[in-house]
């Protein structure tokens, strides 16, 4: 996978239009001058975790002494549930009850945008990924860097697409998601059984 597709798949899985709603509820108590600020920030805390995880996480699995193959049908199946999850969501929404107050580091910046799945995903595709190391650092800057266009516009983006259309596009972030999930456990599995395609 190039840069390119790399940031494409973090994009989807941090998931930014189905966060607008997250941000919208975690900052509605927040200063309306303050409001871009602290979601900047927040951003920017959920750039440092993506990072840590993608500079340090290959070091937990080869501790852990995971498969390069177990890791990704396990990052494979995580993508899975994570689909699922955007095409049919819980009535409580990804993170459930939003706390009052000026949000630091939680809800926003972990577990809405570097969220299990994300970081899990980072450090499949550390473990994974046959390029150089640079190109993964790259692909997590861009897809941070959509991320971080749409959430700081969230309350534009929330008036002008309404939740109805928030909503078609988590699902079809979704149905592309698990379209992913399944060509990498498929991948994986030829791999495995040593079948060629």
């Amino acid at each position: 996978m190039d840069i390119l597709g790399i940031a494409v798949l973090i994009f989807l899985v941090t998931d930014p239009f189905g966060n607008i709603a997250i941000f919208l509820a975690a900052l509605k108590g927040v200063a309306p001058e303050r409001r871009l600020r602290v979601a900047l920030r927040e951003l920017l805390f959920a750039l440092g975790l993506l990072l840590l995880f993608l500079t340090f996480g290959e070091w937990l699995l080869k501790g852990l002494g995971l498969s390069r193959e177990s890791i990704a049908i396990a990052g494979g199946i995580i993508l899975f549930i994570i689909a699922l999850r955007l095409i049919f969501p819980s009535p409580q929404g990804l993170l459930g009850e939003v706390p009052d107050g000026e949000p630091l580091l939680v809800p926003l910046a972990t577990p809405a945008v570097a969220g299990p799945s994300a970081l899990a995903l980072l450090m499949t595709l550390r473990n994974t990924h046959d390029g150089p190391l640079w190109e993964l650092y790259a692909a997590v800057l861009l897809a941070w860097a959509g991320t971080a266009l749409i959430l700081s516009q969230a309350t534009r983006l929330h008036k002008w697409l309404g939740a109805r259309g928030l909503n078609a596009v988590e699902r079809l972030t979704g149905m592309l998601l698990i379209m992913l999930s399944v060509d990498m456990l498929l991948d994986n599995l030829q791999s495995i059984l040593h079948i060629t395609p």
